[in-house]
């Protein structure tokens, strides 16, 4: 007798920034996309809302200056119009921040809504828009549980001698200022599917995760934990990323206050905004953008793209130190899954670890598909693993609904 198909658990998964809302149904047995699709501009002159639904795209302009909860509104319509609302069992929200409270996904109440609230100082920008996202989902989903799902949860495994800053010890017991690490729900998934790809228990692999796309950050993964990652307090440490400049000397601070007489908030549009590979290129975040003037001649262009390459390749080859044994090398994220120019460069930098690019595989893996880049003779190998954050958010969500 055949065994009978799983039944269908359908979960809406909300990312809410500052000014945009990406949602998605997905089906948390196979990660099937039912609906997806993105609200932005939210709060703005032109408000949009553009989804994709059995293979139909969509876009829907809402009215000037509409933001979270009107966005949440419309999405309640789309739903309830496609009559996809019948067969959800959660709404999972993607939640930045978690501080030091949590190290797992948990069902939302007013306990824990409190403690995102205190973790929400740690990153306002991000924090404030996924609580608000929280708010305007219990509003329309009442009785559908809400479950919130941490990007820094999957680092909470990390050691003192990895997440502490030497600073005075206080500021970690009393504010909480330390390194918590972010992209956790991406790279807790790659590391997983390496693991299935390699034919290896990810409870016995080491793998480096490089997450590049906007946001950049590279995770070293020890028998499957997390025990050091590149982005810190906030998702500004660490890489040269689209805008945000990495690592920098804090001396900075203080020259741009006495010589240049730049504002806290001066400072931070600075570091976050107008930084990274924009800041370099004086042309563009996208790194499609910056590969073509730097194929067509651009030495600032070139410039960028070297930069990141190469502080990227210093991140990773630095932690060889608490992994010792290097089993692979996962490129992820918009950059990572899409540019072979930037893999290869890494790819050729590391070789003194016994890494060499395959050429071809390494053109093959681009636009969404995954497999190993790295040459057979190759001593560890180089992996593209398309993420799923989305599928992880959904995963944990029906985990939880099913423990109610």
């Amino acid at each position: 007798m055949p065994t009978p198909a799983p039944k269908s658990q359908h979960v809406l998964v909300l990312n809410c920034g500052s000014s945009s809302l990406k949602f998605a149904i997905i089906d948390a047995n196979t990660g099937h996309e039912i609906i997806s699709g993105l609200a932005e501009r939210l709060g703005a002159a032109t408000p949009s809302v553009k989804y994709k639904y059995k293979g139909d795209k969509t876009l829907i302009d809402l009215e000037p200056e509409q933001a979270h909860a009107e966005a949440i509104n419309t999405l309640v319509t789309l739903i309830k119009d496609h009559k996809l609302d019948e067969q959800l069992i959660a709404v999972g929200h993607r939640v930045v921040h978690g501080g030091e409270h949590f190290t797992k996904s948990v069902l939302i109440n007013d306990q824990v809504i409190e403690s995102i609230t205190q973790a929400a100082t740690l990153a306002p920008l991000h924090g404030h828009a996924n609580l608000l996202g929280i708010s305007s989902a219990q509003d329309s989903f009442k009785g559908l549980p809400q479950i919130a799902v941490f990007d820094t949860a999957f680092h909470q495994t990390m050691d003192k001698v990895a997440y502490l800053y030497a600073l005075p010890y206080n500021l970690y017991t009393e504010f909480g200022v330390r390194r918590y690490g972010f992209h956790g729900t991406s790279h807790f998934y790659v590391a997983g599917q390496t693991a299935k790809l390699l034919n290896q228990p990810i409870e016995k692999s080491n793998f480096i995760s490089a997450h590049l796309g906007n946001g950049c950050s590279v995770c070293a993964i020890k028998n499957g934990d997390s025990v050091d990652t590149s982005m810190g307090l906030t998702p500004l440490e660490g890489l040269v990323m689209g805008t945000r400049s990495g690592d920098i000397d804090p001396g900075l601070f203080n020259f741009l206050t006495t010589q240049l007489d730049y504002s806290a908030q001066q400072i931070d549009d600075l570091l976050n905004q107008k930084s990274g590979l924009l800041g370099i290129s004086e042309l563009s975040n996208d790194c499609r953008t910056i590969e073509e003037a730097a194929t067509a001649g651009n030495q600032q262009a070139a410039l960028a793209l070297d930069m990141f390459c190469y502080r990227l390749s210093k991140q990773i080859a630095s932690y060889m130190v608490p992994l010792q044994r290097l089993d692979a090398l996962i490129f992820t994220g918009g950059i990572g899954e899409n540019s072979d120019i930037i893999r290869k460069k890494v790819i050729t930098q590391l070789g003194f670890l016994g890494m060499e690019c395959d050429t071809q595989a390494n053109l093959d893996a681009r636009f969404g598909q995954q497999g190993v880049i790295s040459t057979e003779q190759s001593r560890i190998k180089a992996v593209v693993m398309p993420t799923n954050e989305e599928w992880v958010i959904a995963l944990d969500s029906a985990n939880i609904v099913k423990e109610l």
